[in-house]
């Protein structure tokens, strides 16, 4: 049996190279590989493209939490449909950058996940209907079916996925906590390399089949969060006392107090 398991983050990421395609789930702190994004950033990679879902600032202690935000010095293209945080600034974080040369591409939640399939399955891309008449139609082929007018996507096929995990079992069977899954299965299956950090590593049999989310055929590399990891219960509060914090975000979570 092949060994997955790796025994650091810094470990298994030390082979990415510059100018890597990363795909990594982020839905603010839930979902997100906090301990890979950062073993990243101290690893210090160039030139990347992250595909994610939700870029928004990293508002937060990275003692806590690390957001996709973090390696945005060392980015060179962002694909995501949603930049920023309206009550902080919108997408005002990433102004610098932009004006450095980094690329954003934007598209629908709907759009991204479909494209990530269409490289999953090896398809030669999706004729999709959003954005027709819109910016987002700049540069894409258009063609007209049965009377609709579609854009063409090409599929998106990552070098890596960073996965966020509940439960693994050593062959990669893996196993997410409730809705945390949101497109992980998909970006582990699209991209070349996917590595998982999880709560929990278990022998091979531990997993009810009809449970396993991502065969381990489409997992390489395991790394356990350590209870002194990013990611666990403890930091997740500690990160919602933070939030708490901020006036613009107290305002939208509890309303304007008189």
């Amino acid at each position: 049996m092949i060994n997955k398991i790796f025994a650091s983050f810094d470990e298994a990421v030390a082979d990415i190279p510059d100018g890597a395609v990363i795909a990594v789930e982020c839905w603010g702190y839930p979902a997100t590989p906090h301990n890979l994004i950062a073993a990243l950033k101290r690893k210090g990679t160039k030139d990347l493209t992250i595909i994610t879902h939700c870029f928004i600032p990293q508002v937060f202690s990275e003692e806590h939490a690390a957001l996709p935000a973090v390696l945005l010095p060392q980015m060179k293209k962002l694909i995501s449909p949603i930049v920023g945080i309206m009550r902080l600034g919108a997408g005002g974080f990433v102004k610098e950058y932009v004006e450095k040369g980094m690329e954003v591409e934007i598209m629908g939640h709907g759009t991204l996940a479909a494209r990530l399939y269409a490289g999953a399955a090896g398809l030669g891309g999706i004729y999709d209907p959003i954005g027709v008449g819109t910016i987002l139609e700049e540069g894409k082929e258009k063609r007209v079916i049965k009377g609709k007018e579609y854009l063409f996507q090409e599929p998106l096929k990552p070098d890596y996925a960073f996965i966020a995990g509940h439960k693994v079992d050593k062959l990669g069977n893996l196993v997410y906590r409730g809705n945390y899954r949101s497109d992980q299965p998909v970006m582990a299956m699209a991209a070349k390399v996917t590595i998982v950090e999880v709560e929990q590593i278990v022998e091979v049999g531990d997993i009810d089949p009809e449970h396993v989310i991502t065969p381990g055929i489409f997992v390489d590399r395991i790394v356990l969060i350590p209870p002194d990891g990013l990611g666990t219960p403890e930091k997740g509060r500690a990160v919602i006392d933070q939030l708490t914090q901020i006036e613009s975000v107290r305002d939208l979570l509890f309303g304007k107090a008189d």
